[in-house]
């Protein structure tokens, strides 16, 4: 999908950014002023913040990632020891609730970071990217190629990285509107319940098979048969066994189960809202395929990163429940060095920022979660609906949505008609 934008992040005259083409509207350009110099300059002195970091891992990281996983797994088991009196409330609410950070620690500081390769200089087999497998519902592998190699190359760039919105979405006022983008708000909020498992369709590409009607190759049905192995063991394991085990030790396996469900869904919950918060609210550039027709400079790549990401400002322990992707600005930018590393240089990278006359796109979590909110809800609805609506209007806008919504549909049921007419009729056989 190529989409066309009226408005590009480049002064075309002076053949700025090469290729860097954001598709957001926008009163004023925060980079027009930067020259080809000035970004592959950029690019330099990232390059050495990084491999300042990269020189300087040892055994404090090491033992950071240690501690972080003995946490967890402590926190997890103490968890379900204390809901095997599940039948009391106090102990399910302090069960769960252990549970619930055990899951979010394991899924984003440990699991996503891990994947990463952000500890495979370590050596050690037990904590490295070729062997870890998480408690999620997409298989490691899966999603180390869509999230490692596709949603980290192609970072918000339209029709390429699924990652922002995952197809399902409008995230840009340059994308056509379409009447389906009106429940985008009421989809938004049951991927969000049910994350894990959007993941894992996305990961295996279902909603593009689907939409295009393409059958599925042996590859793709291996690949389905692995994702649904691993929801069947993660399923047998938190809702029959370890339930089973409660039951057998104190007849509390529905407190058990119930905790286990309350404790994957906040961790949903959670997870969607850090990864909304770090690629959807209003501010974050998105950006049209034909930014990769011109080759990419390292520096135009760091300067991509930079527009299509945000910040959660707070303090460590939201950092570190985050899996420090509430340094979502640095991740993109290092998605390999040590998530513990990404508080330590954040503030340099704020001072590049402020120096290259670039917006730092940081904020607490309930305004960062309230402007993603505000981004879906808004770019559910055409461009102009919103514009001058009060209350006065709002019944003439309305009508005039349902016009067009109608339109839409009339519209559908002629190509639809037409190409019921030019399709080929089958001869009958003689008798």
């Amino acid at each position: 999908m190529t989409v066309t934008s009226p408005t590009r992040v480049r002064d075309q005259a002076s053949g700025n950014l090469g290729g860097v083409t954001a598709l957001q509207r926008k009163p004023a350009n925060q980079i027009q002023g930067l020259t080809d110099a000035d970004i592959e300059q950029l690019g330099r002195e990232l390059d050495a913040i990084r491999q300042e970091v990269l020189d300087s891992r040892g055994e404090r990281d090491a033992a950071y990632i240690r501690r972080v996983i003995a946490v967890q797994r402590g926190l997890e088991l103490g968890s379900r020891f204390v809901l095997l009196a599940g039948r009391f409330p106090p102990a399910w609410i302090l069960g769960t609730t252990g549970l619930t950070l055990a899951k979010i620690l394991e899924n984003m500081e440990i699991g996503h970071n891990v994947l990463h390769g952000q500890w495979d200089w370590m050596r050690d087999p037990k904590i490295h990217s070729s062997t870890w497998e998480w408690d999620f519902a997409s298989p490691a592998a899966q999603w180390k190629r869509t999230h490692n190699e596709v949603h980290h190359t192609y970072t918000n760039i339209l029709g390429m990285d699924n990652d922002l919105g995952y197809g399902i979405m409008r995230v840009d006022e340059d994308q056509e509107w379409k009447p389906r983008y009106l429940v985008q708000p009421l989809w938004n909020f049951v991927n969000a319940c049910i994350f894990e498992y959007g993941i894992a369709m996305y990961d295996l590409d279902l909603g593009d098979h689907l939409r295009d009607g393409r059958g599925f190759s042996e590859e793709k049905k291996t690949e389905i048969r692995a994702t649904l192995a691993k929801i069947r063991k993660q399923a047998t394991k938190d809702y029959v066994v370890l339930p089973a085990l409660a039951g057998a030790a104190t007849r509390s396996a529905g407190p058990a189960a119930l905790a286990t469900f309350v404790a994957n869904t906040l961790r949903n919950l959670w997870s969607h809202s850090v990864i909304m918060c770090g690629h959807f609210p209003e501010g974050v550039e998105t950006f049209e395929q034909p930014a990769l027709d011109e080759k990419e400079t390292r520096g135009q790549w760091y300067l991509r990163q930079m527009l299509g990401s945000a910040n959660i400002s707070g303090p460590r322990l939201l950092h570190t429940l985050t899996g420090n992707l509430s340094h979502q600005i640095e991740h993109h930018l290092f998605p390999d060095l040590p998530s513990n590393r990404y508080g330590e240089i954040a503030p340099r990278i704020r001072e590049l920022f402020a120096r290259y006359g670039l917006t730092y796109n940081a904020r607490p979590l309930p305004q960062q979660v309230a402007s993603a909110w505000h981004k879906v809800v808004r770019l559910s609805l055409p461009n102009d609906f919103t514009a001058g609506l009060t209350a006065r209007t709002a019944p003439r806008k309305l009508a005039g949505l349902v016009r067009e919504v109608r339109a839409s549909g009339a519209v559908r049921r002629r190509k639809a008609a037409i190409a019921a007419s030019l399709a080929p009729k089958a001869i009958a056989a003689p008798a």
